[in-house]
């Protein structure tokens, strides 16, 4: 069975006086185990309160393990999440934090040697050590690197997300990111994305377009996928879920027409229910 490891954020997400546990890599991990995937999470939680009760909560969810790094300087990581009327959110994301702070352990190492694919983002790349441990590891693995973009302005800077891009495998980006990355609009964004592949060398880039679907080149074709109707509760998780059945798909071998439209199923049907996890329903498996 494939061995998927994702590394990076964890946080409690906080609407009002809401929190729920979040974390772009973290929400793929629990996609891909109710997808049926063999998943490890790395990432570093402080041991302040909101920390233990996160630890609590990955124990819960079967993520604990030798992965997980515990700081006793640096805090978790604690997002107010703003969601407009049409459930689309935005971030607001303390620094620093644990998560900051991860570290070459040998297990990490161990695990990632082991991996089939690693995915990671760019939002725990923001400051320097955990950067340099994630280029350490990818530098040492013969996994598929499996970059989500995820851009939290203002919590990026180009010349990471180029090193990050250069190195990916797999690259996966939304709509908005997609035209600060590749440009074009809907008329020639094929071609862009041509070029964009000439100047990093993924072998598959692949855009969501939210209500719209998604549009994926992989190993020299374009695949494309209207997406699915459906009433939006929150965006939040939506792509995560995406990313988690793209990834299962991949490296399962299956067509790829047929991996983008379940990516789109499930990530419709996390769009029309609350939070970035529920629970998958008889329809989606």
């Amino acid at each position: 069975m494939n061995n998927i490891l994702c590394f990076g954020e964890i946080l409690w997400d906080t609407f009002g006086d809401e929190k729920v546990a979040g974390g772009a890599p973290m929400n793929v991990a629990r996609h891909l185990v109710q997808q049926g995937a063999n998943v490890s999470f790395a990432t570093r939680i402080g041991t302040d309160n909101p920390g233990v009760r996160l630890v609590e909560f990955l124990k819960t969810n079967g993520l604990y393990s030798v992965l997980m790094q515990l700081d006793g300087k640096l805090p978790i990581c604690e997002v107010t999440v703003r969601l407009d009327k049409d459930g689309q959110a935005t971030y607001i994301i303390p620094q620093p934090v644990s998560w900051d702070n991860i570290q070459i352990e040998d297990a990490l190492y161990q695990a990632a040697k082991r991996a089939s694919a690693i995915v990671y983002g760019s939002l725990a790349c923001r400051d320097l050590i955990t950067r340099n441990t994630l280029l350490s590891l990818l530098n040492e693995t013969t996994a598929l690197k499996i970059f989500d973009v995820n851009l939290r302005p203002p919590h990026y800077a180009l010349s990471t997300i180029e090193t990050l891009l250069a190195g990916a495998n797999v690259i996966k980006m939304n709509e908005d990111e997609a035209a600060l990355l590749i440009g074009g609009d809907t008329e020639n964004l094929k071609e862009s994305i041509i070029e964009f592949q000439k100047k990093y060398h993924p072998q598959t880039i692949c855009i969501t377009r939210g209500e719209n679907g998604a549009i994926v080149w992989h190993n020299g074709q374009f695949y494309e996928h209207p997406g699915f109707k459906v009433q939006v509760v929150d965006t939040v998780g939506a792509g995560d879920s995406f990313l988690a059945a793209f990834v299962n798909g991949l490296l399962k071998k299956q067509p790829m027409q047929q991996v983008i439209e379940r990516a789109c199923k499930i990530g419709a049907f996390v769009a029309g229910k609350r939070g970035a996890n529920p629970v998958y329903d008889e329809s989606i498996l």
